[in-house]
């Protein structure tokens, strides 16, 4: 019932055949100047393995929804994994989810729906749980999986509340388990240099940041039809892409605005947004100083760009969040020089970092409380929004 596109699996356009390994100064095949990521409060990449770990050992995860996104990008990515194997998945049709099964080599006895779900507690194959889900379920289903003594992966945003996300830190700690929302962006080798850029002072003293984040919100996609759903998708635009500029401002400047101002439109009539708004365009300042110019939309072409305006260069990335490809380009006075990175698959990173992070007992650098921080500054921006005020943080 929660399962969103019926039709059957397109294959990858483009395939990343290099090795997909933890994110490393090695993988940085710059043509130019190479940075190496830091790790500040965003940290720029997962740490060292403190003592080597097995080459054979992969944990075992099941995959919950069979949507799009689940079937397009992250189930693929297994493929791609050093410490992540699927062994289960979990959908409310089993004929999809066999012909799933079956084409990445999945046991049918390891095929669950929602109504068996926590009897997943029985198989000792599954180590972790990936919710993929609509929004509004994701509390329900990471709760349970927790409950069932599984580690939980989720996507974003965490939930629909602040209250939702904190009860999902509050499973996962009382079983024990370990809780990561799924920032993609925060593996991924583009925004991992502009990190790092960023914050070495290679663009000299920090000014601004514009983030933007849109696409057409499309009703005859079915895997777009929940999104206009206020009690599935928890908001609109904001919470849908917003979210990745809300991010972008926060892991490029390593720090947590201190006020927002925010305004929201939606076009009167159009019935896509009857319960969740199109466009909202938010401020936010930094204790550095740093302004933060965000917009997200429903309505506007597809755009996912981030660009960090210092004293003495500018950086822009453009594509910024997209699954494949991406563009960095530093802009100085005496000319713009373009940053040739090795791209590489970024769910597969992120994925085999919750893996490391169990094998190894530390904590994922996305962890439940960075997903619930997101939650509650969108609310403020509702929050800023609706009253035309500029909210203290």
């Amino acid at each position: 019932m929660f399962d969103l596109l019926k039709s059957e699996l397109t294959r990858r356009t483009i395939l990343h055949k290099a090795g997909f390994g933890l994110i490393a100064l090695s993988t940085f095949g710059a043509v130019g100047t190479i940075f190496k990521p830091t790790r500040t409060l965003a940290q720029a990449g997962p740490a060292p393995a403190k003592e080597p770990l097995p080459p054979e050992k992969k944990l075992g995860w099941a995959v919950v929804g069979l949507g799009k996104f689940a079937t397009q990008q992250i189930i693929p990515s297994f493929a791609e994994c050093k410490r992540s194997k699927l062994v289960a998945l979990v959908s409310s049709d089993r004929t999809k989810a066999k012909r799933y099964a079956q084409q990445y080599g999945v046991n049918p006895k390891n095929i669950y729906n929602y109504q068996n779900y926590d009897s997943i507690r029985d198989n000792p194959e599954v180590d972790v749980i990936y919710v993929i889900l609509p929004n509004g379920l994701h509390a329900e289903y990471s709760i349970r999986g927790a409950q069932a003594g599984k580690h939980i992966m989720c996507e974003k945003p965490m939930a629909n509340t602040v209250e939702e996300c904190q009860a999902m830190i509050n499973a996962a700690k009382k079983s024990d388990r370990k809780l990561m929302i799924a920032y993609r962006s925060q593996y991924e080798p583009y925004n991992l240099t502009a990190i790092w850029i960023a914050q070495s002072g290679k663009l000299g003293k920090l000014k601004a940041i514009a983030s933007d984040h849109g696409r057409n919100l499309d009703l005859k996609d079915p895997a777009d039809r929940w999104r206009a759903n206020k009690k599935l998708a928890g908001g609109g635009s904001l919470y849908d892409i917003g979210i990745y500029s809300l991010q972008a401002a926060r892991y490029i400047t390593g720090e947590e605005p201190q006020e927002i101002s925010a305004m929201m439109y939606s076009t009167p009539g159009d019935p896509r947004f009857r319960e969740v708004e199109e466009n909202v365009n938010f401020v936010l300042r930094f204790p550095s100083g740093v302004l933060a110019n965000c917009t997200s939309s429903y309505g506007y072409s597809d755009t996912k760009r981030i660009q960090v305006f210092g004293s003495d260069a500018t950086l822009e990335l453009d594509p910024a969040t997209d699954y494949y490809q991406h563009r960095l380009t530093i802009k100085r006075k005496n000319g713009n020089e373009e940053q040739n990175i090795e791209e590489k698959n970024q769910f597969a990173l992120e994925i085999d970092h919750l893996s490391e992070s169990i094998m190894q007992n530390k904590q994922p650098k996305t962890p439940g409380e960075e997903g619930l921080q997101d939650v509650r500054l969108m609310q403020l921006i509702y929050e800023a929004a609706r009253t035309g005020k500029t909210i203290k943080v």
